[in-house]
């Protein structure tokens, strides 16, 4: 029956053929069209994808697909057979991730409403929070560059810094010049689950990682940078400035914990994580994808500041901290017993969405809610929004 049946609709039309199909063979044919990924792995450069090809578990590279916008060094999104897990590659910097995802999320070939999206990237490390090799899962990523900036040799003696945040007059004063994209917060609940996943993992490390750990035990402030790898739920800092230092690093974390309000702790420092998130969240406006399916998974590669007694110019460019490697094995070897945990759990757990217990969204409240941290009436604060006060002058709102 089946033969005659395809024999019969030789003449018809490829739609009709279509609908005589094998259901299997329908869903692959329309495989080829509309991808609807359970989960989304971000990657940001070469080496950071590359850890997921050849891996056991699942084939990323079964099935590309060539998305209009991406980086023209990464333009195509891969995906196992089925589509159930997807990977891209944004490019580095903020640029580069902003219209890589702003491409993905316009592009036809995928339906996301349902996905999970998992940043898996590397990143520097605040020894006063975690180590070198360690994994993080974020709560909030915050732009800590979006600020004005004096050459230090030109600030004033009462100054500690030459980062003023925007609209402000000194460096510990809250942005009066709120540009949307200072502050996001994910969904604490899931952060939590994927913690909980990758803690699963043994994760990797290094003789050298080891040894350059110990060049910090010389001062208490650093006892968490002394410790062997683990999972951590930590901050991530975006900017475009690959910075190294102890001073910029704790100015850095002070407006880390100036913007979140006190919550958020800085630990991680990378070039993207602002970018995607903005145009995440520009997509969830639309209802194009779901902000509370976002986990920011970064591992250390990094000491942010160097040791005691070393020079900042050592710690960015001479020194061998033995953590590149082990970190990018991390990113695998904890984030697939992530990806594991959500497609285990879909029926049970992921498929209806993990409910934040927090808020979820920017400093504006664009998706709804109230921001827990940042000025909750922002046109009031003041906030300058309007073009005819973007002047320095108009921003400060004070005699100059």
């Amino acid at each position: 029956m089946r033969f005659r049946s395809i024999t019969a609709a030789v003449g018809l039309s490829s739609v009709a053929a279509a609908a005589l199909l094998p259901t299997q063979q329908v869903k692959e044919r329309a495989l080829e069209y509309v991808v609807q990924p359970k989960v989304f792995i971000i990657s940001m450069f070469d080496p950071e994808a590359e850890v997921w090809w050849g891996i056991p578990e699942f084939d990323l590279l079964a099935l590309n697909i060539t998305v209009p916008g991406f980086s023209p060094l990464f333009p195509d999104a891969h995906c196992t057979a089925n589509g159930d897990i997807c990977q891209l590659v944004t490019g580095e910097s903020e640029i580069n991730a902003a219209v890589t995802i702003s491409s993905l999320v316009q592009s036809p070939r995928f339906d996301l409403k349902s996905t999970y999206f998992m940043v898996a990237g590397i990143a520097g490390v605040n020894p006063e929070v975690a180590t070198i090799c360690a994994v993080t899962f974020a709560r909030y990523a915050v732009q800590v560059a979006l600020q004005y900036e004096i050459d230090p040799r030109e600030i004033s003696a009462n100054y500690s810094t030459g980062y003023i945040p925007q609209g402000s007059v000194v460096p510990d004063e809250y942005p009066q010049s709120i540009y949307g994209t200072e502050v996001f917060e994910v969904n604490q609940d899931l952060q939590k689950l994927a913690a909980s996943f990758a803690r699963n993992a043994t994760l990797n490390d290094s003789s050298e990682a080891v040894s350059y750990r110990a060049l910090y035990a010389t001062s208490d402030l650093y006892a968490a940078g002394t410790k062997a790898p683990s999972v951590i739920e930590c901050d991530v800092a975006t900017s475009d400035v690959y910075y190294s230092g102890k001073i910029l690093g704790e100015v850095f974390g002070n407006f880390t914990t100036l913007v979140t309000n006190g919550t958020g702790v800085y630990c991680t420092t990378a070039q993207e994580d602002n970018a995607t998130l903005e145009a995440l969240l520009r997509a969830a406006a639309v209802k194009a994808v779901d902000f509370s399916r976002i986990i920011v998974m970064r591992t250390a590669s990094d000491m942010d500041r160097p040791w005691p007694g070393q020079s900042a110019t050592a710690n960015l460019f001479y020194s061998n901290q033995g953590a590149f490697e082990p970190a990018i094995q991390n990113i695998y070897l904890a984030g697939v017993k992530v990806v594991e945990g959500i497609l285990e759990g879909w029926n049970a757990t992921f498929a209806g969405g993990v409910k934040p217990s927090n808020y979820i969204g920017d400093i504006f409240g664009t998706l709804g809610g109230t921001p827990d941290f940042g000025p909750y009436a922002y046109n009031n604060n003041p906030v300058k929004r309007d073009l005819s006060r973007r002047s320095v002058k108009g921003k400060r709102d004070v005699p100059l």
